[in-house]
């Protein structure tokens, strides 16, 4: 059980038997009154953002979440299939479940499977992925000291700002946390 006023973003809970993930939170202790934590909570099934108050002295619950290691395999349909490494179990995850990282998913790519209750309810992908350039307009040789960007389409449709050198069918890592092109690949 967690007290509301130690409460911190990232932390997992059970509202209602739903996991909820703290997005912000504010403590504040007003000079009458009792102390209280306001909080901005996101469903980890929904997507639906709340506010709550909590006076100070309350407890809230951790959600019974758990974290497996899995192997993105692909795309059927508007569903996404992963395989967990150790059992060979597939899951199947909505569109909508994997909307913030389908963009980074690529065959094969190791990512860990967030688990509520035993239901698959979302997707954390690598740091760093590496994919490949389907389209950009044409590189410039030698342009590597202006900070100048240009679009570029990613094999997974996805869109990235690259510098004006990249060229389509190279490999680039991409930061999956901020989705902005890190370096090229030589391979």
């Amino acid at each position: 059980m967690y007290d509301a006023e130690k409460v911190r973003k990232g932390l997992k809970l059970l509202i209602d038997n739903q996991p909820y993930l703290i997005v912000d939170f504010q403590y504040v202790k007003p000079g009458k009154g009792q102390a209280f934590t306001r909080m901005k909570i996101r469903n980890m099934i929904t997507g639906q953002v709340l506010e709550k108050t909590y006076k100070s002295g309350e407890r809230l619950a951790p959600a019974d979440m758990e974290e497996r290691q899995m192997q993105y395999l692909y795309r059927e349909g508007d569903k996404f299939v992963f395989m967990d490494t150790t059992s060979y179990e597939q899951f199947f995850l909505e569109e909508g479940q994997v909307e913030d990282v389908k963009g980074y998913l690529i065959d094969n790519l190791p990512v860990s499977v967030l688990f509520f209750s035993g239901r698959a309810i979302g997707v954390t992908p690598p740091i760093f992925v590496e994919l490949k350039v389907a389209e950009t307009e044409p590189g410039f040789k030698g342009d590597t000291t202006s900070n100048v960007l240009k679009a570029a389409k990613m094999e997974t449709g996805m869109s990235v700002q690259v510098p004006l050198f990249v060229n389509e069918g190279e490999i680039l890592k991409i930061d999956t946390r901020t989705g902005e092109y890190v370096e090229r690949v030589k391979k």
